[in-house]
């Protein structure tokens, strides 16, 4: 369980981090052209690199769940603290994911292209919602490890 925990969060890091690196880039290098060079450059390597790491929380994520019994604190004490946060964490988790699939299916769609202002609003609205995300998550999570 011990090495679960250490990927859990070595892989949180990476991605939170990377979030938070592609979050600051974004609001301080003004330059619009650099911007757009930057993550035409680096979008597809982070893309992989992320989804790496999310593929990593989720599966030790999934084991520590099961492993530390957190399906059964669901099943037979629903209205518990443990329980809330873990239920809350969960779909935070999916939503999560959800962003990050359609953030990386328009991303990997448009590399190299004028986007539309659909896609531009589903791209940064997802890309927003991820960084939002991350941090609420966090926050869970440490709450929830102070539980356990």
């Amino acid at each position: 369980m011990e090495i679960a925990l250490y990927l859990h969060l070595l892989a949180a890091t990476a991605w939170i981090g990377g979030s938070l690196f592609l979050f600051a880039l974004g609001i301080f290098l003004k330059d619009k052209e650099a911007q757009k060079n930057v993550y035409l450059h680096i979008g597809p390597l982070y893309g992989y690199f992320e989804s790496v790491w999310l593929t990593v929380l989720i599966i030790t994520g999934l084991y520590m769940f099961f492993g530390h019994g957190l399906d059964e604190v669901l099943k037979s004490a629903i209205d518990s603290e443990l329980a809330h946060i873990v239920l809350i964490k969960l779909i935070l988790v999916t939503l999560i994911t959800i962003f990050t699939i359609i953030h990386m299916y328009l991303a990997f769609k448009t590399h190299g292209k004028e986007r539309t202002k659909l896609q531009l609003l589903l791209s940064r609205g997802s890309s927003m919602s991820i960084f939002i995300l991350n941090l609420i998550i966090l926050w869970y999570a440490a709450n929830l490890r102070s539980l356990l």
